[in-house]
């Protein structure tokens, strides 16, 4: 007889997690829907979740040795041994452990697998690099140098926001924000959308500001300016709450509109009046992009500049105000206990900066010489994939555990591990408000293993004591989720209870007006900031000059979200959807280069090139072009250099050591 069991979709879309409901019989997947219930998504699931089902049962999914040598078949035990004897050899500070978004498909949110290799490299006392870098960690940077980094949650915008500014934020990432967008539209909230293309967010807003791209700094300062000089900020918050006003106010006097417009392509009146409008309308929130946004020399100092903007108009603290749903961001008393990393118990050694480049260069130097990746395509992470690929050739062992192999794994894996799928094991996602257990619904398909038992076995391998303490794979979960924001939640007990439980959480971000600064205020002059050899007020930086005139962008669509089932390749729905590289390009520029919509084309600068299909659109505007990211080549166009420095990246407890992403291109017919 058939069982519909609740559970979570295994696409880590962040903030948006959605519920689902299975239906099995005899051991197989019979169907996926959404869940009703789930209080998150409501029963909403888009094409992504929907096409999860093609997971199980899928002929791709995966030991082979020697790179290059054609795929074999080999046992477990001859498998991690010859890893465990690669490790020992190298020795363990030559041993790297790097984690992607496919090992958060069952418990992103709690994070017990990351947690799991975390706690692993710190017993055995390898390399480990925080995934943030990546992600969400730079602009998250800086939004911690001012000091508002807790989110107010997507249902406390529906009901109190009555501006939104989506700014970068696009709702292909965030899908589940649209219902409560749409909510407060209807209560006459007024919605806007800043970015460098017309996106799904833009449908949603009266007003659409198309920027160019590293520009956000500019537009945040100039509308500061217009808001400082017409006297349209909250005197009283600023006393109470910030510090370095004054200097900030003399600051902006060099950033008037008009010089914004000339860096932004905005025209003046128009940053004016958007200054104005956001300055007093009440309470007035701010949705921030995610990673895409923050790609690039000044994604960070975007973020720094946007986040004073709430300070000076007293949009912090309020129901309707501050920062919307980001990903990567927690509500206000969102935690849990992270004890089991065993971080207290990590070994001196020489370890590499939580930086893109720095871990770059350690490959290229022969510094890591066995690299374990979980979850994970490197190449497509990572900025400036040319030089990374010259990196892994240097390694003596390469080792991929995922669910299907990916371009890392087929150019330079000598060891691919077969993991268990999100119906396979145990596990917990988290939002920002509730929790979802994810039961363990299927057997392990073939020779899949778990993460927790690999890292086990290899452990034993390698003498590493204490690794595994628990009884059974409920007992990371259990160590996890021991923290009053969960009501001391166990698995036992969300089984209870049907598998969701309610966290305990403000809805409103930064209610007691405290904020994780050395002051404990805003600060919109920092200190912090100049110790470490950066600007202590927001700046624009103008990027460098090239001879190329485009500049690349890339960012998410409905149909994929990160790397992880073989950029979606692996998934029918999703391959069909989306089956290949689509360019977006300007119809100016277009025409300037003897290209149509359709058109095979060439994209290339000084690093590397790919083909790709010209999507000719009034939806981006001249000098940009913008590609949906993960695709095979792309980032053999990016920049590779640092943006912050070394002892910058982990002040906040995540990594900020994302790489420029600076990339300006050129297209031609192919």
């Amino acid at each position: 007889m058939a069982s519909t069991i609740r559970t979570m979709c295994p696409m880590n879309c962040f903030p948006t997690l959605c519920g689902m409901l299975v239906e099995v019989e005899d051991g197989r997947l019979l169907g996926v829907r959404g869940d009703p219930d789930n209080p998150d998504s409501r029963g909403f699931l888009c094409i992504r979740g929907q096409a999860s089902r093609e997971i199980i049962g899928n002929p791709r999914r995966l030991m082979r040795t020697r790179r290059g040598d054609k795929l074999r078949r080999a046992s477990w035990d001859e498998a991690l041994d010859l890893i465990a004897s690669r490790m020992h050899a190298a020795g363990r500070e030559a041993v790297g452990t790097w984690v992607g978004h496919g090992l958060f498909t069952n418990n992103y949110g709690t994070r017990v697998g990351s947690h799991l290799v975390r706690r692993f490299s710190n017993l055995y006392g390898c390399q480990w690099w925080n995934p943030t870098m990546i992600c969400w960690g730079l602009g998250a940077f800086g939004l911690g140098l001012t000091g508002i980094l807790e989110t107010n949650t997507k249902e406390d915008m529906g009901a109190h926001a009555a501006m939104v500014l989506l700014w970068g934020a696009n709702l292909a990432s965030q899908p589940n924000t649209a219902r409560h967008l749409v909510a407060a539209k209807r209560r006459g909230a007024h919605v806007v959308t800043v970015d460098v293309r017309r996106t799904e967010a833009a449908a949603q807003s009266s007003e659409t500001f198309l920027i160019r791209p590293g520009t956000d700094a500019a537009l945040a300062l100039g509308m500061m300016h217009v808001i400082l000089r017409e006297r349209l900020h909250d005197v009283e918050f600023i006393d109470r709450n910030t510090v370095g006003f004054d200097a900030l106010k003399s600051h902006l006097e060099a950033y008037p509109p008009e010089w914004a417009a000339a860096i932004t392509g905005i025209a003046a009146e128009r940053i004016a009046a958007l200054a104005r409008r956001y300055a007093t309308t009440k309470p007035a929130m701010v949705v921030l992009g995610g990673s895409s946004m923050h790609k690039g020399s000044n994604g960070w100092q975007g973020a720094r500049a946007i986040g004073c903007l709430p300070a000076i108009t007293g949009n912090v603290g309020v129901p309707g105000g501050g920062f919307g749903p980001r990903h990567g961001a927690a509500a206000h008393g969102q935690a849990l206990n992270n004890d089991l990393v065993a971080l207290d118990r990590r070994p001196p050694g020489r370890y590499s900066a939580n930086q893109m480049p720095r871990i770059t260069g350690a490959l290229q130097a022969g510094d890591v010489r066995v690299l374990l990746l979980f979850g994970t395509d490197m190449m497509s992470s990572y900025a400036d994939s040319g030089s990374l690929a010259k990196g892994l050739d240097r390694t003596d062992l390469v080792v991929s555990y995922d669910l299907f192999m990916n371009d890392t794994a087929r150019r330079f894996a000598d060891v691919v591990l077969p993991a268990t799928a999100w119906l396979e094991e145990l596990g917990c996602k988290s939002t920002n408000t509730h929790l979802y257990l994810m039961p363990k619904v299927l057997e392990p398909a073939g020779e899949t293993r778990a993460i927790g038992w690999v890292l086990s076995e290899l452990a034993r391998r390698l003498e590493v004591a204490d690794f595994y303490p628990w009884e059974s794979d409920a007992g990371p979960l259990d160590a996890i989720l021991d923290h009053s924001a969960t009501g001391h939640a166990t698995v036992e007990a969300l089984r209870a209870e049907g598998g969701i439980r309610a966290l305990n959480i403000s809805h409103v971000a930064h209610p007691d007006l405290r904020f994780p600064t050395p002051s404990g205020k805003i600060e919109l002059y920092s200190e912090r900031a100049k110790e470490l050899g950066l600007p202590p007020l927001p700046v624009h930086e103008d990027l460098a000059a090239t001879r190329y005139s485009l500049k690349l962008c890339q960012g998410r669509t409905l149909t994929q979200f990160h790397s992880f089932y073989d950029h979606g390749r692996a998934l029918p729905t999703l391959a069909a959807a989306d089956p290949e590289p689509s360019l977006w390009i300007s119809p100016n520029d277009a025409v300037e280069r003897g290209v149509k919509d359709g058109d095979a084309i060439r994209v290339y600068n000084q690093r590397g090139e790919m083909q790709a299909r010209a999507r000719v659109t009034g939806d981006i505007p001249s000098g940009t072009v913008w590609m949906r990211d993960g695709w095979l080549g792309l980032n053999s166009l990016t920049g590779g250099a640092a943006v912050l420095p070394d002892e910058a990246v982990d002040i906040f407890g995540f990594s900020g050591g994302q790489a420029t992403f600076d990339s300006a291109v050129e297209i031609a017919l192919a």
